[in-house]
């Protein structure tokens, strides 16, 4: 049975860190948490905002200001206008696919449906757009997984593929019982560094390129 490959959107299909995690660093330091871009990297990469605000509350012992999550969802996608572009080759690797593909995302479903139209990805993969909002527990929990599997024809986990590019994406797709491809080759990434991450966080092979991640998607069956 061929399922379904279930890919993160930003990282993997767009090459979107650069612009969020430049936007989050703002933000934050704008409000009161000074924080550079390399540690909202290491830190929050892979998780939804709901929890990054939590986490952040935790640490001050205060509530983020008014505003603060729409604030940094348009800076966010007025920046995407702007810059956002699709991982080199991920357009061909959706065309040429065998399997259904969908999307199962950390980001809310405004962001991801924007990101992948501005790319020219959208009609590729609408509508299985799944987000962390739809599920109680977020990456790396391995709910958004579930969820995804069931909604493209309820396939066994065992039979699905994940497609991710952070270690709490990738500890996700291990916790779902599927098969879990890490990716590196957004400009966020040193290979050399953070393939190992994501084979320490359980991926079962780490790619650079669209076309060798196209080749591995092939030999699963």
């Amino acid at each position: 049975m061929n399922g379904p490959v279930i890919f993160d959107c930003d990282g993997v299909l767009v090459d979107s860190e650069p612009i969020s995690l430049r936007c989050t660093a703002a933000a934050l330091t704008a409000a009161g948490y000074p924080i550079g871009v390399g540690e909202v990297r290491h830190r929050f990469l892979g998780i939804s905002t709901a929890a990054m605000v939590r986490e952040v509350e935790r640490d001050t012992g205060r509530p983020m200001p008014p505003g603060f999550v729409d604030g940094l969802r348009h800076a966010i996608l007025a920046a995407f206008e702007r810059e956002l572009r699709p991982m080199d080759g991920v357009a061909g690797l959706l065309d040429r696919l065998d399997r259904p593909a969908c999307v199962a995302s950390s980001s809310v479903p405004e962001r991801i449906h924007m990101a992948l139209a501005v790319t020219g990805l959208i009609d590729r993969l609408a509508p299985n757009l799944f987000s962390a909002t739809m599920v109680a527990c977020g990456k790396p929990a391995p709910d958004l997984f579930l969820l995804a599997a069931s909604r493209m024809g309820a396939v066994p986990p065992a039979h699905c593929i994940v497609v991710e590019d952070s270690p709490a994406g990738v500890r996700a797709g291990r916790a779902a019982g599927m098969t879990v491809f890490g990716f590196v080759g957004g400009s966020h990434l040193d290979p050399a560094v953070d393939g190992p991450g994501l084979y320490e966080a359980g991926a079962h092979r780490v790619f650079r390129r669209m076309a060798e991640l196209e080749e591995a998607i092939r030999a699963v069956p």
